[in-house]
């Protein structure tokens, strides 16, 4: 069988020690695999067509989404699928699916102009954030007005946040399946690049990740947990994460591609609902 990676660019250009790992372990087995970047290949849009039995979506560019979508419209098998990575990477729709399967969000509001929030910032700190971005990109804290007109990061349309107060540091959720592994590590704009400290996770958390999964579709993904005086919150959600700190995550990321290539493994679709009328997303 065959495996196709789309895989992001990386800075400094050097391999991923952890795709790296996972086509080592899936080629013993018996896979032919091989990876490609979206960004420095230039293709025929009409002759794009699935020529490998899966492909593995691991890039959060628009152009590799976009690829993927073309490829889940021809028929191609990916994980995670392109409906479910395409609702996770749009921040207003991921949101609004967690909030409607009853699991702890923070208040939150849809803005494309963001002078119209001046009376709400002077009463409360809030998270401003892209409605499409990944690793943190954009994301800051506003305090004031001020802050918010000078800030680079409060470009609409924009998802704003209540803000929620924690420990001072994140608690990041890495699930694989029906595994759920958590490290903790203050968030900074590079934070996605450094491991964090593995920690324990209890049943409740364990329960609120894969509830998160089951709502937006996903087998392989991450979640940014706040621990709240009120309880945990999730924050962020996105596919394929680095899976920094978690251990054996080659072998149980390659255990999971593969139960998934032998279709031993499936996804159900997100679920929207409009009034009394269920939508699936792709």
């Amino acid at each position: 069988m065959r495996i196709h990676f789309m895989i992001a660019r990386r800075v400094p250009d050097v391999p991923s020690p952890l795709l790296a790992a996972i086509y080592d372990r899936l080629r013993r087995r018996g896979f032919d695999v091989d990876a490609t970047i979206a960004e420095e290949e230039v293709r025929l849009l009409s002759g794009i067509e699935p020529e490998h039995d899966l492909y593995v979506l691991k890039s959060h560019t628009e152009l590799s989404l976009s690829l993927a979508g073309v490829l889940h419209a021809r028929g191609a098998r990916i994980v995670n699928p392109y409906p479910a990575s395409a609702v996770v990477q749009n921040k207003f729709i991921a949101t609004r699916l967690l909030a409607d399967a009853d699991l702890p969000t923070p208040r939150t509001w849809v803005v494309g102009d963001t002078s119209v929030f001046d009376e709400m910032l002077r009463r409360r700190p809030l998270v401003v954030k892209p409605y499409m971005g990944y690793r943190g990109r954009g994301v800051c804290v506003v305090r004031d007005v001020d802050s918010l007109d000078e800030s680079a990061c409060a470009q609409p349309p924009a998802l704003v946040e209540q803000y929620i107060p924690g420990p001072g540091e994140d608690l990041k959720l890495y699930v694989v399946g029906d595994e759920v592994f958590a490290v903790r590590k203050p968030f900074t704009a590079m934070s996605y690049s450094v491991p964090g400290r593995p920690v324990p996770v209890d049943e409740d958390v364990r329960e609120i990740a894969l509830r998160a999964g089951r709502a937006l579709g996903l087998g392989i993904y991450g979640l940014d947990v706040i621990e709240s005086p009120d309880g945990p919150v999730i924050v962020d959600a996105n596919y394929f994460p680095g899976y920094k700190g978690v251990p054996d995550a080659t072998e149980r990321i390659a255990d999971y591609i593969e139960a998934y290539a032998l279709e031993e493994v499936e996804l159900v679709p997100p679920l929207a609902t409009v009034g009394s009328v269920a939508l699936v997303a792709g």
